[in-house]
């Protein structure tokens, strides 16, 4: 049997799973009951860690909705940080 190549790198980072991978990989309704019954009780979710973000329906000029959006994956955070930033400022000018 050749060595196999490992699953991630030093940094962590996963490599792409390849075709013989996923050929060697066990289905999960093949493993023993009591493995099954352990994986499954891994898949609770453990505490919120942050402030869970509500969603909201906001309506923007199509330019600012585009300019955001043009700004790549995480704009919706981004936009999240300049209200904050903005809300900071406007509650330190109004208490002068």
């Amino acid at each position: 049997m050749a060595k196999r190549k490992p699953f991630t790198d030093a940094d962590g980072e996963v490599r792409e799973l390849t075709a013989a991978d996923a050929a060697e990989a066990t289905p999960f309704s093949a493993l023993p009951a009591a493995e099954q019954k352990v994986l499954l009780s891994l898949r609770k979710r453990g505490p919120q860690k942050t402030a869970r973000k509500v969603p909201i329906s906001i309506r923007l000029s199509p330019d600012v909705a585009r300019g955001l959006r043009a700004t790549g994956t995480g704009w919706q955070r981004r936009a999240d940080d300049a209200l904050r930033s903005w809300l900071r400022r406007s509650k330190a000018a109004g208490a002068r």
